[in-house]
This record gives structure tokens, C-alpha cells and sequence, in this order.
């Protein structure tokens, strides 16, 4: 038997303790710095008075910098990480999602559906999850989204007498679709984590994220045939026409075409995302503009939420910095990367192995904390693995893209899986009486079933990841 070394207890007592604290209710980033000053404080003890009893191990001293004045963080912070040009893009979709919201352009959109589809058996699931899709594509805030989602179907799907756990599943799963559909912010973050094109994980994103989507709606279609009592049809419905048909298109044409405009110019060249993210902050505030939803009390809302979101974002990302480079003075990558190599010969075994891992600590974790804390520690893996993703002489880093958006996948289930779900709490939140929180959890388990085939599928499909980009390349 192989004792451990004290690097290898130091790092697995990092996340232990950064967990107990979650658990405790402390806030993450205060967490994440708590936990990192502590382990500092540890190894200031182990320099001087205890030097003999910890070893050099412990010295702290491989790269030559005093690690007592921790120069090379405050370095990384404001040299690298806030002077990064990508992250400008994350308030300005934050924005632009929270301003569509503002604007009644969903309500808009689901009252029409609702006319359109509403007849149908399973027509109001059916509208929840076409216009989770459409919420994805122009949003990307899960919380507006599933909170938008829950106050407007919720209620008539109950009054149409709809299975709760049904109901309560698609409305958690369709409001969570916006952190993979591009524009979403967590690509914006993991292009900055891994060194990549965020245009390439935008179109590497699409078609995937499209495929979640279809997987959703064919099992909404196969389930109404199969247990029609969990979602029946109206007993009486209006004849649909032109008019409905009209209201459906006036509705969704304009989100539509600003979904178009800030993707499509990403997509041929015309402008970079950064550029494309304030395209898209002007365009939304049009938008309000026309449906005469946008004052001062509004335009003053969305700025402070804005600025609430970004801020508890990078006040994480820095935190997670923090948490990150402490965890690499101690040998924190060396030791996670020797120990997910050694648990397979196979490279996608390898992948799959840590696809595993981070679909469990989705079960204890933010996205955010994996994506910042996670990501940059298996970059060099993928990197290091012989394995055989089509880049079509176009595409760089190939393989990193696939396995942005494998992890992007993945970690979407992380928002319906307790207890840290937390589209299942903002969905609780505006719930009517009589619908608990087992309704929900019930709900969401075929969903995320159907999250891993899409999954499954994507991982045996590279492709579909990394054609897009080549063909814009191409172009």
C-alpha cells in the first residue's frame, strides 16, 4: 500500500473543506477565498517553525516566486483575467436576455402559442419547450427563463389538468436549455478558461443544443400517445385561423431576427462575439423601445440586475482564481491529472471518465466553480490524448471544442439535479399551492435522462461539434 504524500491529503482536504463550507451555507466566493487562505496559512506554518516536519514538499518555492506576498495572483487577476476582451461580452447578454424579458416579448410569444397549439394533447408542453428554445436562443438567463416559463404555463396546465411532475419537468428543463444554446454565458467563460475561439464554441454549440431540444419535444409526443391522461386535450377548442397564425409570427419574428443578427454576424465574420454581445444589448433595447415597455423604472432595473448578475459571476470567477492557483502550489494539477490518466489506457474512456466526474459534482456544485476551477485542470489532458475529432483543416483545437461542449452538456443537467438544482428552486418559488417539490424532482428525472443521451450522442458524433465552425472557416 502507497501512503499518501502531504501534497495529495492538501488537495483532497481543499475540496473537502470548500464543500463543508457550501454545505454550511457560506457563501461560494467567500468560500472559495476561505478555503484558499486557510491552505496558505498551512503552508506559512510548514516554511518556518515546522519545516522539518512537513518537508520540502510543502516549500512552496518551485517557480521561484515568494508565494507571501502573492505577487503572481494579483498578476493573473487584473493582467490577465479582468483585461480580458471576451468577458465583456457575458454583461452584455446578461443584459440582453434580461432586457427581452423586460420587453413582453415571451409573454408575447406563449399567449400566442398557446392559441396555436393549445388544442393539441400535449400542446401546452409543446409551446413550454418551443419557447424554452426561443428563450435560449435570445436570453441564455436560466433564471428569467424558468421563472418566466413556471408564472405563465404553469397555471394553465394545471387548470387543463396536466401531470405535475410532467408539467414541473418540461417547464425546469425548457428554461434550462439557454446555458447551452448560444449566446450563453457559459461558453463566454469556458472560451476564457480554455484558451479558445468563443465563436467556435458558439456554432459548436448549435447544433447540439438543437438536438437536446428535438429530444425533448419527441419525448413529450411519444408520452402523450402513450399515457394521454398525463397531458389530455381541451374539451372544447377554437377553430385555428389566419389570425392566429399572424399573432404567432408577429410574435415571434422580431426575437427571431435579433437571434439572427447577432449569431449570423458572428457566423459569417462580420463582427467578433464581444462585438456581436452589444449588437444584441441595442437590438433587445430596441425591442422594449417598439412594444413601448422600455421607461426609466425599467431600463434602471435591468441595469441593476445586470450588474447583480455580472458582479456575483466575476466575484466568483476571481475567488475560483484564487481557489485555483493555491490549489496549483500545492500540486493540485499534477496530482488530478496523473490520477485521471492512470484510470484508463483508453482516450475516450479517459473523457468519459471525466464527463463522470463532473456530472457528479454537478450534484454539489455551481456550473460556475466546474467551469473555472475544473476546466483549466483537464485542458492539458485533452490536449495530451490522441484522439481522432474532425477539425476539417479548419478548426483549431479540435478536440478541446468537442470536449468544451461535452462538458457544456453535461453540466446542463447539473441545474435539474438536487440538491444544488437550482432551476428546480426557481421554479418552486412560483409555483402554485398543491405542487411540492417531489412533483418536481419526479419531473425532471426523464429529462435528465434525455440530457445524457444527447450526451451519449454528441460524444459518438464529434462532428457535430466542429462542422459548423469549419464551414464558417471555410467560407
Amino acid at each position: 500500500m502507497e501512503w499518501l504524500t502531504i501534497n495529495e491529503i492538501a488537495v483532497a482536504a481543499m475540496f473537502a473543506t470548500f464543500i463543508w463550507m457550501l454545505f454550511r451555507g457560506i457563501p461560494v466566493a467567500f468560500a472559495l477565498v476561505g478555503v484558499s487562505l486557510v491552505f496558505v496559512l498551512i503552508a506559512e506554518i510548514g516554511l518556518d517553525p515546522y519545516r522539518r516536519f512537513w518537508g520540502e514538499i510543502m516549500a512552496f518555492d518551485r517557480t521561484g516566486i515568494d508565494y507571501r506576498k502573492l505577487q503572481a495572483l494579483s498578476g493573473r487577476i487584473f493582467g490577465n483575467t479582468i483585461k480580458n476582451p471576451v468577458l465583456v461580452a457575458l454583461p452584455m447578454f446578461i443584459y440582453m436576455g434580461l432586457m427581452l424579458d423586460q420587453s413582453g416579448v415571451a409573454q408575447r410569444m406563449m399567449h400566442a402559442m398557446q392559441k396555436l397549439f393549445g388544442g393539441l394533447r400535449g400542446g401546452l408542453s409543446l409551446t413550454v419547450l418551443l419557447i424554452g428554445i426561443i428563450l435560449a436562443a435570445s436570453t441564455g438567463v436560466i433564471g428569467a427563463s424558468v421563472t418566466l416559463l413556471g408564472v405563465m404555463a404553469l397555471p394553465a396546465m394545471m387548470a387543463q389538468n396536466y401531470s405535475k411532475p410532467i408539467a414541473t419537468g418540461t417547464i425546469a428543463s425548457a428554461g434550462t436549455l439557454g446555458i447551452l444554446i448560444p449566446p450563453s454565458i457559459m461558453l463566454v467563460i469556458m472560451s476564457d478558461q480554455l484558451a479558445i475561439s468563443l465563436g467556435d464554441l458558439f456554432m459548436g454549440a448549435l447544433f447540439p443544443g438543437l438536438i437536446l431540444g428535438a429530444l425533448y419535444i419527441l419525448f413529450i409526443v411519444i408520452y402523450g400517445f402513450i399515457s394521454p391522461d398525463a397531458m389530455p386535450a381541451p374539451e372544447r377548442t377554437a377553430r385555428i385561423g389566419w389570425s392566429e397564425v399572424k399573432e404567432v409570427l408577429v410574435a415571434v419574428v422580431p426575437p427571431m431576427f435579433l437571434i439572427l443578427l447577432v449569431l449570423g454576424s458572428i457566423f459569417v465574420g462580420l463582427a467578433t462575439p464581444t462585438e456581436a454581445s452589444g449588437l444584441g444589448a441595442f437590438g433587445a433595447t430596441l425591442l422594449a423601445l417598439f412594444a413601448r415597455k422600455l421607461n426609466w423604472k425599467v431600463f434602471r432595473e435591468v441595469a441593476r440586475s445586470t450588474l447583480n448578475t455580472s458582479g456575483y459571476i466575476v466575484g466568483i470567477f476571481l475567488a475560483a482564481n484564487f481557489f485555483a492557483y493555491v490549489l496549483r502550489r500545492y500540486g493540485g494539477d499534477e496530482i488530478v491529472q496523473e490520477l485521471v490518466l492512470s484510470a484508463f489506457d483508453s482516450p475516450y474512456w479517459t473523457v468519459a471518465f471525466i464527463l463522470f466526474i463532473v456530472f457528479c459534482l454537478g450534484f454539489l456544485l455551481d456550473w460556475i466553480e466546474i467551469t473555472i476551477i475544473i476546466m483549466p485542470l483537464m485542458l492539458p489532458i485533452i490536449q495530451g490524448l490522441e484522439l481522432a475529432v474532425p477539425g476539417y483543416d479548419q478548426v483549431r483545437d479540435p478536440q478541446v471544442v468537442w470536449f468544451a461542449i461535452l462538458v457544456a452538456v453535461t453540466l446542463q443537467t447539473s441545474f435539474l439535479t438536487p440538491p444544488v438544482g437550482f432551476a428546480l428552486f426557481y421554479l418552486k418559488g412560483v409555483c402554485p399551492p398543491g405542487v411540492s417539490l417531489s412533483h418536481i424532482y419526479r419531473g425532471i428525472i426523464p429529462f435528465v435522462v434525455l440530457q445524457l443521451i444527447g450526451l451519449f450522442i454528441v460524444f459518438e458524433f464529434p462532428q457535430l461539434t466542429t462542422w459548423l465552425p469549419s464551414v464558417a472557416y471555410g467560407n
